[in-house]
């Protein structure tokens, strides 16, 4: 496959030089974004308005989270993946174990259609995340999925084995925060977003998660 000759989306050579990652990596990207350009039409995968801009607007913002995991190890839970950000992105860039929790259907196959032409490891849940059983995974991330508090009660049962939780969230965090009164035991970190001045990144550090009752 040739570099920004792949779907309709071309290459940003900024966000390039942002990633810092190897031409592989790059070409596995691309090829992402080709199959989602191309599915697009058919199931409204992310915004339309954002597809020209998906190298900045999904990848990169995606791909922010790589700096705050071990390139190998761990098994990262990412719920409501969506059309595969951030799960995806980290599969693509990392050596970790990831499972993506998916409910919708049409959503999940799109999933596996890029697992299976990209060749990824990657694993597809296709139920809601409050009824998988759990899966012992030691961090999850999700992106603009649900409030804070929602979020803790969907992970219930994935909790005991969490570590840390990495969260994409919007211009509303500061307000969310309030329902961390509630879980005295998380400890939470923000970062900004390098993609959005409106965007965080909140981490959760759970591993003291036994006295909490959500």
């Amino acid at each position: 496959m040739t570099l920004g000759n792949l779907g309709q989306i071309p290459l940003d050579h900024k966000v390039v030089d942002q990633l810092n990652v190897s031409r592989e990596t790059i070409d596995q990207l691309a090829a992402f974004l080709a199959l989602l350009s191309k599915w697009q039409p058919r199931i409204n995968l992310i915004s339309s308005a954002t597809l020209a801009d998906a190298w900045h607007r999904h990848i990169l913002d995606s791909a922010q989270l790589a700096v705050f995991l071990p390139m190998t190890g761990a098994h990262i839970l990412d719920i409501g993946s969506g059309a595969g950000f951030p799960g995806l992105v980290l599969s693509i860039i990392t050596d970790n174990q990831v499972t993506l929790v998916e409910s919708d259907q049409r959503k999940s196959v799109f999933l596996q259609t890029v697992i299976r032409e990209l060749r990824l490891s990657t694993t597809v849940r296709n139920e809601r995340v409050e009824v998988i059983p759990a899966m012992g995974a030691n961090i999850v991330t999700a992106r603009a999925l649900a409030s804070i508090k929602r979020l803790l009660q969907l992970l219930d049962k994935q909790l005991p084995s969490v570590e840390k939780c990495l969260f994409l969230k919007g211009a509303s965090l500061q307000e969310e925060l309030t329902a961390l009164q509630s879980f005295p035991n998380i400890e939470h970190r923000i970062y900004p977003s390098v993609t959005s001045q409106d965007g965080s990144i909140l981490e959760l550090n759970t591993t003291r998660h036994p006295d909490l009752e959500l």
